[in-house]
């Protein structure tokens, strides 16, 4: 017996990352650090899909592939974060899988070298959902995970654009615009569904604030019925729009595509003063991806099919 139409065009699994949003404008990257960001989009890509390939878990997928954006410090997430005020690098993080949609999250992380496998952690290991500061370092010790020095999260990039904010005294805002969170989200072989993001937050953050990365429902969100979510952009607005979970919630009460759903929500997201863009995938392997600033890092692989990596606004 033939499978219907849409079972046949259903792919065996699908991936899509992103390396955050802004103003990334043809001109604005050197030539060389293009070529860098695109390879480490793809190796990211090539990470998760091999888990994927293998029939492996869309959670074991989309950790993976954020380990591998984590460690390249061309993105604003472990290694190559960003400063707070004081001169520090405090990491968020987020996973969430769509079945039984449990979660783990943890925030103003300082020596876990891959956040989105302390939060990992946190959903499997502990009975809470979200871990912040000294607790979350400790649980990570606990747990096993490889701790570096603080050290080594710092580049002298991310140094200078501290000192470029502190200079201006305007802004309390990322100098350059550019919101280098990281994130994936994934279908498996199964049709379950996953979400990761881990970011070092915004230039200059003080107070120990905390944006929309590791806030469930807000940077990242996974449910089984509709979509897998992950965010980067203006973290205060994705809060306030509870923009992932918005997402999922149209797909799923609305009937509305994931095109469609959020297509809506990043235009809402605009009407407030908010700038991103998020990724999504859903249980029948549809893969979209919408923002609103000039561009915005990202990536696609679906089974049996090429990997795409893309920059700027203008590129399919």
């Amino acid at each position: 017996m033939s499978l219907p139409a849409a079972a046949q065009q259903t792919p065996r699994w699908t991936l899509v990352i992103h390396g955050g949003a802004g103003v990334i404008e043809r001109g604005k990257l050197k030539p060389e650090q293009e070529a860098e960001i695109r390879a480490a989009l793809d190796r990211a890509l090539q990470a998760g899909g091999a888990v994927l390939d293998k029939d492996g878990p869309a959670l074991d997928a989309v950790e993976a592939a954020v380990k591998v954006l984590e460690d390249d410090p061309n993105f604003n997430a472990g290694r190559g974060a960003v400063f707070t005020y004081q001169g520090t690098n405090e990491l968020d993080a987020s996973i969430m899988e769509g079945t039984g949609r449990k979660a783990g999250a943890v925030t103003g992380v300082t020596r876990t070298r891959n956040p989105v496998s302390l939060a990992r952690k946190v959903m499997e290991d502990s009975p809470h959902v979200f871990l912040s500061r000294e607790g979350a370092d400790r649980f990570s010790i606990e747990q096993g995970l490889e701790q570096v020095e603080p050290s080594y999260f710092a580049t002298p990039e991310r140094k200078r654009q501290l000192e470029e904010l502190k200079a201006r005294k305007t802004s309390w805002f990322d100098v350059d615009m550019k919101y280098g969170t990281v994130g994936a989200v994934a279908r498996d072989a199964s049709g379950h569904v996953a979400a990761a993001t881990s970011t070092g937050g915004i230039t200059g953050k003080r107070w120990g604030r905390i944006g929309d990365s590791p806030v469930i429902g807000a940077g990242t969100y996974a449910d089984g019925r509709a979509c897998a979510v992950s965010a980067t952009g203006s973290g205060e607005y994705f809060i306030r729009v509870g923009v992932a979970h918005e997402i999922c919630a149209r797909v799923r009460m609305k009937g509305e595509t994931l095109g469609q759903a959020a297509e809506a929500v990043i235009a809402e997201l605009g009407e407030i003063g908010g700038s991103g863009g998020v990724i999504l995938t859903g249980p029948g392997g549809e893969t979209e991806w919408r923002f609103n600033t000039p561009g915005m890092y990202r990536g696609k692989w679906v089974a049996d099919g090429e990997r795409e990596v893309a920059i700027y606004g203008d590129e399919e």
